[in-house]
């Protein structure tokens, strides 16, 4: 048996999710009835959107929060038990978890993001001079002074590691405005950061 929750229609018999009791669906998981993971999946998939996208705030993590909720579902649907409280409660349970583990790997990308893109700031090999450090705030502080559509194309871009498309995705805006905020914030950060006299 596939250890992934089919999330296809199920039987007829429970083809519309109401016609099952909690307790119904919760003794069909535990015994390996897939038309019950199906009539979970139905019952409570959009509170573990709700939950998700309230936490993480991004669509596509949303998204997969809720597939890995139902995989872990299905695949420890033996370890439910119904005297420690409801089937509702237990996936509830399941989704905090998940999305805890997905805040923890978000974190985990920034810290590694942010890591590299010190140790490559400004490009310059010799990170360990003393005005590297007087480099990196003069970075920040410009980067603060962009208007906020192009600081944050040039923040998803630097410290997220977005391509153009996925920033794209991210924020909902057309990829040539996009890459248009991409260029005027590179453009005024160069004028801004160039030495006097220098082209």
């Amino acid at each position: 048996m596939s250890p992934y929750p089919p999330l296809a229609a199920p039987p007829a018999r429970a083809a519309d999710g109401e016609s099952l009791a909690d307790e119904e669906i919760a003794r069909g998981l535990v015994a390996g009835d897939e038309a019950c993971l199906a009539a979970a999946y139905r019952r409570w998939s959009a509170l573990v959107h709700t939950l998700a996208w309230r936490s993480l705030g991004d669509a596509k993590e949303a998204e997969d929060v809720i597939q890995q909720v139902f995989l872990g579902v299905w695949r420890g649907r033996a370890g439910y038990r119904p005297e420690r409280g409801t089937l509702g409660g237990w996936i509830v349970g399941i989704t905090r978890r998940r999305i805890a583990d997905t805040l923890a790997a978000r974190s985990r990308r920034l810290r590694l993001v942010s890591a590299a893109g010190s140790a490559l700031a400004l490009g310059d090999p010799d990170r360990d001079r003393p005005e590297a450090a007087l480099d990196r705030v003069l970075v920040r502080g410009e980067l603060a002074r962009l208007p906020a559509p192009q600081q944050r194309v040039l923040r998803l871009t630097f410290y997220e590691d977005l391509t153009q498309t996925q920033i794209a995705e991210r924020t909902g805006w057309p990829l040539g405005t996009v890459k248009s905020h991409a260029r005027r914030g590179m453009q005024r950060l160069r004028v801004r950061l160039e030495p006097a006299g220098e082209g």
